[in-house]
C-alpha cells in the first residue's frame, strides 16, 4: 500500500502556507524543512493539495466506519460522525458510534411521526374554531350595516317633514316669508357650502377606492427591486494590454514617474522594464524584445527558489529603478537595463524598499529585522537600524473546513522579528513596522528611535505617512487600522470595522501638501474580509465600505486626481471604485490572482500583476 513520506508532507504544508498568504511562515518552514532541496516538481502539484488530501482521507475513514457488515444504506448522507471523531478514534470505535447514532435517529423518527399525527388532529380542530369565529364576525358586520342604513333613512324622513312645514308657514305670511326667504337664502348658501365639503369628502373616498383597485387611470405600482439597478461596466478588450514574458508569478509592478516605463518583478528572478507606447495592445518579450528590458538577478540557470524579486521602486526623476530580492540584495538599474549597483548587507529576504524624495538614499527592510539606509552615490550602506531584532514567539496557524466544521491546529515557534514595511517621513526620517507588533520612527544619525508606537496586537503589515508627513497610518493582523501622531504616544484613531486581517493601507493624494488641496484627505484599507474601507482621516469615521470582491483584497491604489480607487484580489478581478458614492464603475476579470495594482502619473492607465505570469494594462479614460 502506498504511503506519504515526510518530505512530501512537508512540501504540501509549505504549499498550503504559501497559498494561504502566510508568506513569512512559509519562508521559515521552507528553510527549516529544506524545501529548496526537495525533488518534487511544484508545477505538478495542484492548488489546495493538502486540504484535498486530508479531506479524502477523512471521507474514506468515514465511509469505512459507515459500511459496517455491508448493511448500511448507501443513499444516506454520512452525517453520524464529526471531523474530530474521525481524527481521534479508530475504525472499530467509529462503527459502534455509527450504529448507536443510527438507532437513536430511527427512534427519533418514530416519535416525530407520532407527534405529527397528534398535531394534525389539533390543527383540524383549530381550523374549525377559526371558521366559527369568522362567521360570528360576519354576522356582527351585517347587523351594524343594517342599523346604520335604518338611521340614515330616519334622518332623511325628518328633513323632508321639516321642509314641508316651512313651506306651509311661508305660504300664509308673505312678509314673514320674505324675511324667512332672506334667512333661508343664507341657510341655503351655508347648505351649499356644506354640501360642497361633504361632496369633497365623498369624492376623496371614491378616489381612494379607485386608486386601491388600480382603476384610477394612473400607472400600475412598480415592483420593488431589492438589488441595485446599477451594473458596473467591464473593460473592453480593446482597452486591455497583456504583457507576456515572465516565467513565474509577477509579485510587484510600478510606473515610472516620468515617461512611459513600467517595471515588474517576478518569482523567475527577473525584473522587467516595459516601454508602453500609445495604442499598444499586446507585448511579448519573445516576439518584440525591443519593447522589454530583462533585468537578470541571477547569471545563468539555477534551481534555487529563493531569488524572487519581491519589491521595486523608481526614484523621483524616473532615471533609476531599485529592486529588492529574496537573496537579501538590493540592486540599482538604469532605464536602459544596466546594473548600476548591488547593495549587500541583509541576512535574509528584503520585504520593502523605498527611495527618499531627494533621491540620495534608499531604505530597505528585511527578514533579519533590520532597516538599512543606503547612500546611492557612495554605493554602500550609511546606517543600519536593528530595533526589530529581539527574539519572540510566533504562532503558525493552520485550518481547513470539512462538512461545515472548522479543524484548527497551531505551531508555536521562536523566531527573530522581521521588518515588514518601511516608509520615509522626509529625506532623513522614516518609520518601520514589524511582526513584533511595534512601529519605530527613526532618523539618520540617531542611534535610538525618536518615537515608538505600541498598540497593535498582531503583525503590522503596512505603514504609510500622510502627504504632509505629520500623521502615520498602520494596519495589522489584529484586524485594525490606526492613525498615529508624532505629538503623542497613543493612536489618535482606531478603526475596528474590518473582521479579518488588514493587508494594505493607502492615503489619497488629496488635502494639504498634494495637487488636490481642496479635497478631503481619505485613508483606504484593504482586508482579508474581502472589503475595502474608506475613512475620514480628520473625524476618524467610516465613509464607505466597498463590497465587491469575493476573496481577500491584497492591493489598492488611488488615482492621481483622488476621485477613483483601484483594488485587486486573488478572485482574479480588478475593480475601479468611485469615491463619491462608493460604487464600482469599471471592472476587469483576468486569468490569475492579483498581487499589485498601480496608476500611471496621468491617471489614464492602470497596471496590475498576476499570478499567471502576466502583467495587464487597462486603458482608463472616462
Amino acid at each position: 500500500m502506498a504511503s506519504i513520506t515526510s518530505v512530501e508532507l512537508n512540501y504540501l504544508v509549505f504549499r498550503y502556507l504559501q497559498e494561504s498568504g502566510f508568506t513569512h511562515s512559509a519562508f521559515v518552514f521552507g528553510n527549516e524543512g529544506g524545501i529548496n532541496k526537495c525533488p518534487i516538481d511544484g508545477n505538478l502539484v495542484p492548488p489546495g493539495a493538502l486540504v484535498t488530501f486530508v479531506q479524502k482521507g477523512l471521507q474514506f475513514l468515514e465511509m469505512e466506519a459507515n459500511l459496517n457488515n455491508c448493511d448500511a444504506d448507501f443513499d444516506e448522507d454520512f452525517s453520524f460522525l464529526q471531523p474530530l471523531d474521525l481524527i481521534t478514534k479508530d475504525v472499530h470505535e467509529l462503527k459502534k458510534m455509527v450504529n448507536e447514532r443510527r438507532r437513536k435517529r430511527q427512534r427519533g423518527k418514530t416519535k416525530e411521526s407520532e407527534k405529527e399525527h397528534d398535531g394534525d388532529r389539533g390543527l383540524t380542530r383549530e381550523k374549525e374554531r377559526q371558521e366559527r369565529e369568522k362567521e360570528r364576525e360576519k354576522d356582527k358586520e351585517n347587523l351594524e350595516n343594517h342599523k346604520e342604513q335604518e338611521l340614515q333613512n330616519e334622518n332623511q324622513i325628518s328633513r323632508e317633514m321639516v321642509s314641508d312645514q316651512e313651506d306651509k308657514i311661508n305660504g300664509t305670511k308673505k312678509e314673514d316669508a320674505k324675511k324667512k326667504d332672506r334667512v333661508n337664502g343664507t341657510k341655503k348658501d351655508d347648505g351649499k357650502k356644506e354640501g360642497k365639503v361633504n361632496g369633497a369628502k365623498k369624492e376623496d373616498k371614491v378616489n381612494v377606492k379607485l386608486e386601491e383597485d388600480g382603476a384610477f387611470g394612473g400607472p400600475e405600482p412598480m415592483d420593488i427591486c431589492t438589488t441595485s439597478a446599477f451594473q458596473p461596466c467591464e473593460f473592453l478588450k480593446s482597452d486591455v494590454t497583456i504583457l507576456e514574458g515572465h516565467k513565474s508569478e509577477v509579485c510587484a509592478c510600478a510606473w515610472s514617474p516620468t515617461g512611459s516605463f513600467l517595471a515588474s518583478g517576478s518569482g523567475d528572478s527577473t525584473a522587467r522594464i516595459w516601454t508602453i507606447a500609445e495604442g499598444t495592445r499586446k507585448l511579448d518579450s519573445k516576439n518584440d524584445p525591443s519593447s522589454v528590458l530583462v533585468l537578470q538577478h541571477i547569471r545563468g540557470t539555477t534551481t534555487e527558489k529563493n531569488k524572487d524579486v519581491t519589491t521595486l521602486d523608481w526614484n523621483g526623476e524616473g532615471t533609476l529603478l531599485a529592486t529588492g530580492s529574496y537573496d537579501g540584495q538590493a540592486r540599482i538599474w538604469t532605464t536602459n537595463g544596466e546594473l548600476k549597483s548591488t547593495l549587500c548587507k541583509h541576512k535574509g529576504p528584503i520585504f520593502s524598499l523605498k527611495w527618499n524624495k531627494k533621491g540620495d538614499y534608499i531604505l530597505t527592510g528585511g527578514f533579519d529585522g533590520s532597516a538599512i539606509v543606503w547612500d546611492v552615490q557612495a554605493e554602500k550602506w550609511k546606517q543600519q537600524f536593528d530595533f526589530h531584532r529581539g527574539k519572540f514567539f510566533t504562532i503558525i496557524f493552520f485550518y481547513f473546513f470539512y462538512k461545515n466544521s472548522k479543524i484548527e491546529f497551531f505551531v508555536r515557534k521562536p523566531c527573530l522579528g522581521s521588518t515588514l514595511d518601511v516608509d520615509w517621513r522626509n529625506n532623513v526620517s522614516f518609520a518601520s513596522s514589524s511582526n513584533d507588533t511595534m512601529i519605530h520612527v527613526c532618523k539618520i544619525g540617531e542611534n535610538h528611535p525618536v518615537k515608538t508606537f505600541a498598540g497593535h496586537q498582531g503583525e503590522v503589515n503596512c505603514i504609510k505617512w500622510d502627504p504632509t508627513g505629520s500623521i502615520l497610518a498602520s494596519c495589522s493582523d489584529d484586524n485594525t487600522a490606526k492613525i498615529w501622531s508624532m505629538k503623542q504616544d497613543k493612536y489618535i484613531h482606531d478603526f475596528r470595522e474590518h473582521s479579518k486581517e488588514i493587508y494594505a493601507i493607502r492615503w489619497s493624494p488629496t488635502g494639504p501638501g498634494t495637487n488636490n488641496p481642496n479635497k478631503k484627505l481619505v485613508l483606504a484599507s484593504a482586508s482579508c474580509d474581502s472589503t475595502v474601507k474608506l475613512w475620514d482621516a480628520e473625524l476618524g469615521k467610516l465613509i464607505h465600505s466597498l463590497n465587491g470582491h469575493r476573496d481577500r483584497v491584497y492591493t489598492i491604489s488611488f488615482s492621481p486626481n483622488g476621485e477613483y480607487l483601484a483594488s485587486g484580489s486573488p478572485d482574479k478581478s480588478i475593480n475601479i471604485w468611485s469615491l463619491n458614492d462608493g460604487k464600482i464603475i469599471k471592472t476587469y476579470k483576468g486569468n490569475g490572482g492579483i498581487f499589485e495594482v498601480c496608476w500611471n502619473k496621468e491617471g489614464d492607465k492602470i497596471a496590475a500583476c498576476f499570478s499567471n505570469n502576466t502583467v495587464c494594462i487597462l486603458d482608463f479614460r472616462m
